[in-house]
């Protein structure tokens, strides 16, 4: 499937050394601000290039708006966006054409489809999550207009974690770190495994803002299956946590619980989210993500003809996969509350009638 959503879907085309990646956004209410810039904007933050913690293939990322939008606002069409690739290095994977390279999607695709494009990985590659971005970036616009906030960071690299939590501070991190005191550890571990040749993992703290109760749809469409669906569909991601996470394993019930007083909630274990439906508390995700499987060392695998062989590896790599991976885990964020929101709207018999009393 190359389709996300439901209400506010997502289609995406393309592949990492190919003409172009891009999507196609459904199911966006019309008159809504479409700001190119503001698209632009986003996927400037998961650029390519841009520093020493990242790949340094070289992509504008410009992205093209090629319809449903007019005069600067959606006219409920499909808008469908396209970025065109500008600097594919192909032959940097020529070594690689018969062979599966370990952690990859390689082994996999090849013996699903009996085919599979050895360039960068082809579909399989991260380069596809741009379009993810492009489209979160529309998704965050409607948010906009109801006061909800998706915000994201860097919460651990190679093992070093945040002690304090700090999202205004992320965006100006060149790390998207979320605790300026760790910010140096963080980065020195990314530093020390690319010198290595190496790669290292990371967690992203997403935290959603504003969020009405009563998002999710019960009981085959929880919210919080959406979201850890969304998120595991990140490439590299191995593990997703919604409040407590793995930590309510560890707990009594009499810990874990959220009591409530004539207020509200008094604590939010968890994370926003009872019975798959948003509880109106701050939504809490955190995203793990496994270290960057390629690395320059040299490594031991199977070709085509099933013979092991030894292989090195050629080309422009992020050391570390979860500093550009925190922009698309929030993106995706982005879009399941988008989705959300819309499938919310007329599951009341009491809102249907409030939406076409207007007609």
């Amino acid at each position: 499937m190359n389709r996300f959503g439901t209400r506010f879907s997502v289609t995406t085309f393309g592949e990492s050394h190919g003409q172009a990646i891009g999507c196609v956004v459904d199911g966006v209410p019309a008159g809504l601000e479409i700001d190119e810039s503001y698209i632009q904007n986003e996927l400037d933050k998961r650029k390519p290039g841009t520093t020493k913690f990242a790949t340094q293939r070289k992509e504008s990322d410009k992205v093209q708006i090629l319809s449903g939008v007019f005069n600067g606002v959606s006219t409920g069409a499909p808008i469908a966006l396209a970025i065109f690739n500008e600097n594919q290095k192909s032959n940097d994977y020529e070594n690689i054409k018969s062979l599966f390279r370990p952690a990859h999607a390689d082994f996999t695709y090849f013996k699903k489809y009996g085919i599979r494009d050895y360039r960068g990985g082809g579909r399989s590659s991260a380069r596809e999550t741009a379009a993810r971005v492009a489209a979160g970036a529309i998704a965050k616009k409607l948010l906009e207009k109801f006061g909800i906030k998706v915000k994201s960071g860097i919460f651990a690299i190679g093992g070093v974690e945040a002690l304090d939590v700090d999202f205004e501070y992320a965006p100006i991190s060149e790390i998207f770190a979320l605790d300026k005191t760790k910010e140096e550890a963080q980065k020195e571990a990314v530093l020390r495994a690319k010198e290595a040749g190496d790669s290292v993992g990371g967690c992203v703290f997403v935290k959603i803002s504003n969020a009405p109760f009563g998002l999710g749809e019960p009981l085959y469409d929880k919210l919080d299956a959406a979201l850890g669906g969304a998120l595991m569909g990140i490439n590299g991601v191995k593990a997703v946590e919604i409040g407590e996470g793995v930590n309510a394993s560890k707990l009594r019930g009499s810990q874990n619980n959220d009591q409530m007083d004539e207020k509200g909630f008094l604590s939010n274990h968890a994370g926003g989210i009872l019975g798959g439906i948003s509880t109106g508390m701050d939504i809490d995700l955190k995203i793990h993500f496994k270290p960057t499987p390629s690395i320059f060392i040299e490594q031991q695998t199977q070709n085509e003809q099933n013979e092991s062989v030894k292989f090195s590896l050629k080309g422009r790599h992020d050391p570390c996969i979860a500093i550009r991976g925190s922009v698309v885990a929030n993106a995706m964020a982005s879009l399941v509350i988008a989705d959300m929101l819309l499938l919310n709207a007329a599951c009341t018999l009491e809102n249907l009638k409030k939406i076409y009393s207007k007609q």
